[in-house]
């Protein structure tokens, strides 16, 4: 059974339409024999870098000789990419087995609940030191809230998106978020504000829990080849992730680091700067090829597109980009197409995978109506060919809006 056909199975298997809730995955893993109870994580939620935070700190501890599990969403070509162990996918024979196992203990499920019961079952199989977990929406009610205490509670940058799931407020959002912090366990927290730090401060207090904030990295050197840093006066770092907000996560990872450290976790600073280097996260802001330079990045929200508009007049100073693009008509698009309007030579835009999806032309025509100039094609591999058509190489073309996209675009450029 392929990674594929896997998905499909838990598609067709899974309820839709359910309350938010973890009645039913404590259900079912009750029935797989609680694997969560016998496994250690880092629980990590945010609204965005909650990805790249995770897979710098699985590099990190399986740098460190700890057998790492790392279980995130969503994937960009493979199923199998959402259960990692020290880097690598679960293969299509524990993929399809577990499955099997999982879908006959089955109920009433969503499919997220499923997956992240497969997850469960396979770091206990792999003998997992440590789970490295990511939230797939919100925190509280989120399927991997199931666990018990862990070892750390992450917070990453809080913004506003699924707010008629999260609520309208920053406030409302946060409080969603800090769901993972259990009575006792270590936070750690993204800087960003002091009205959110005081909140989180509030919320340790009752619940008994230490909280660590990050302070900004000392840069040493950024461009197109990585960033070197120092964090609070110690260590030389490296990171191959490009632009600012990957040092605030790499921040986020060395106080994890720290605080896991304070709890009998060895962590050699070898390890960790090895670890760091190491460290991928593909489709964000990913320099694929060079000459044209072809960036690929995955932003599907306003404070991701700032990020990312920000990172590019960085990396490249004054000059006007190719954009290929396409957004969900149910997203902010227009806040997250006037970060890139400024930046633009030219949009290409396509009509992503998805039924909630904006159709190409009428981005264009949108985009032309600010002033740019659109041309809407009928897929990521007609964008990609067009964008890249008599392109001198000193030119620039970023490929943004949908972490599927960016891995159709992956494949077709020979990277996956």
């Amino acid at each position: 059974m392929t990674g594929q056909e896997t998905a499909d199975l838990i598609h067709q298997r899974a309820w839709v339409g359910q309350k938010p809730g973890l009645d039913r995955i404590r259900r079912l893993l009750g029935r797989l024999g609680n694997p969560q109870e016998k496994l250690k994580f880092v629980h990590i939620a945010g609204s965005n870098g909650k990805g790249s935070t995770a897979a710098m700190l699985a590099s990190v501890l399986s740098a460190a000789g700890l057998k790492t599990g790392l279980y995130t969403s969503p994937h960009l070509w493979r199923f199998n990419e959402r259960f990692q162990v020290d880097g690598a996918p679960i293969s299509g024979e524990d993929l399809a087995e577990i499955t099997a196992q999982v879908l006959e203990a089955a109920e009433d499920e969503t499919e997220f609940e499923l997956m992240t019961a497969i997850g469960m079952v396979y770091f206990l199989k792999a003998e997992c030191d440590i789970v490295v977990l990511e939230t797939g929406l919100g925190g509280r009610l989120d399927s991997t809230n199931v666990i018990p205490a862990p070892e750390v509670a992450v917070i990453t940058h809080i913004g506003l998106e699924h707010t008629e799931i999260l609520g309208d407020t920053l406030d409302k959002i946060a409080r969603e978020k800090a769901g993972i912090i259990k009575q006792g366990c270590d936070v750690v927290l993204c800087e960003q504000g002091y009205d959110l730090y005081c909140l989180f401060e509030e919320i340790c207090k009752l619940r008994c829990s230490s909280l660590a904030l990050t302070v900004n990295p000392e840069v040493l050197s950024s461009g197109l080849e990585g960033q070197t840093f120092t964090y609070r006066g110690e260590g030389l770092y490296h990171i191959a992730l490009l632009g600012e907000h990957q040092l605030q996560n790499a921040a986020v990872v060395l106080e994890a680091v720290r605080v896991l450290r304070q709890r009998g976790w060895e962590v050699p600073e070898t390890a960790v700067a090895r670890g760091l280097e190491q460290a991928r996260w593909p489709g964000r802001l990913e320099l694929a090829r060079r000459g044209p330079d072809v960036i690929l990045d995955g932003g599907h929200n306003p404070q991701c597109m700032e990020a990312l508009a920000r990172a590019l007049g960085e990396l490249y100073p004054g000059k006007k980009l190719i954009f290929l693009t396409g957004v969900l008509a149910d997203k902010d698009w227009s806040t997250m197409m006037g970060e890139l309007l400024p930046l633009a030579k030219e949009f290409y835009t396509i009509t992503p995978d998805s039924p909630r999806a904006m159709p190409a032309a009428e981005l264009a025509a949108y985009l032309e109506g600010q002033g740019a100039k659109a041309t809407p094609c009928g897929s990521v591999r007609e964008g990609l060919e067009l964008a890249l058509v008599f392109l001198p190489p000193e030119d620039v073309v970023c490929v943004t809006g949908s972490l599927y996209m960016i891995g159709e675009a992956r494949h077709l450029l020979g990277l996956c």
